[in-house]
C-alpha cells in the first residue's frame, strides 16, 4: 500500500500546480492616445474656465482655438509648418491661422509681431498672439492665447505642441507683448 500512496500524492501535488485548462484572460491592450483626440477631451484637461473660453472663442474666431487644440501633441521641428513633419512656434501659428481663417501670416515670429496690432496684456482674448524673448532677442517665440492666462504653442526641440500658463515664472520673465490679427481681409504675406 505504501508503494501506490507516494505516486498518488505526487500526481495530486503536480495537478494542483498544473496550468489551468483555459488560459487566463490577457489584460486589455491599452488604447493608443493620439494628438488628434476630440477637442472636448483636450479642453477638459485644462479646466472648465479654459474650455468655456476656448469654446466661446471658437465661435468668435472661426474655430481658431479649436483648430489649434486639435494639434496638441504634434511634434516640434525647427522650420516645420505641418502636423506631418512637425511645427516650430511660428510655423504652428501660421498654419493655424491659415487653416482656421484663411490668413497667411509671415513665417518668422518677429515678422508676425511686426505685422499685427499691438494690444495690452489685460486686453488679451482667445486667438490673440503672445510673444516671448526665449533666445535673447525680442519676439523670438510665439504662441496663441487660449484664455485663462494660458497659451498653446510648439515650444522647442524634443517637445510637442502643448498648453502652458503664462503665469509660470519662465514665461512671465520672457513675455514681450501681445498682438491681435486683424479680422478683415489683410495680406500679411506682403508685410
Amino acid at each position: 500500500m505504501r508503494f501506490w500512496l507516494a505516486p498518488l500524492l505526487l500526481v495530486c501535488a503536480s495537478s494542483a500546480f498544473a496550468a489551468p485548462d483555459t488560459p487566463p484572460e490577457a489584460p486589455p491592450e491599452p488604447q493608443a492616445v493620439s494628438w488628434t483626440q476630440d477637442l472636448r477631451g483636450h479642453l477638459s484637461q485644462f479646466g472648465h474656465g479654459v474650455a468655456d473660453q476656448a469654446q466661446d472663442a471658437a465661435e468668435r474666431t472661426g474655430d481658431l482655438v479649436a483648430t489649434a487644440m486639435g494639434f496638441l501633441g504634434a511634434p516640434y521641428r525647427r522650420g516645420g509648418n505641418s502636423a506631418e513633419t512637425g511645427f516650430d512656434c511660428s510655423g504652428f501659428v501660421r498654419s493655424i491661422y491659415e487653416q482656421a481663417r484663411g490668413l497667411v501670416l509671415p513665417r518668422k515670429a518677429v515678422d508676425q509681431a511686426a505685422s499685427t496690432e499691438k494690444i495690452a496684456r489685460q486686453d488679451l482674448r482667445p486667438g490673440d498672439l503672445v510673444f516671448f524673448n526665449t533666445m535673447r532677442r525680442a519676439f523670438s517665440h510665439v504662441g496663441i492665447y487660449v484664455g485663462d492666462g494660458k497659451f498653446i504653442h510648439s515650444p522647442r526641440s524634443g517637445a510637442r505642441v502643448r498648453v502652458e500658463s503664462m503665469h509660470q515664472s519662465y514665461w512671465q520673465k520672457r513675455f514681450n507683448g501681445a498682438r491681435r490679427v486683424a479680422e478683415g481681409p489683410t495680406d500679411y504675406s506682403l508685410r
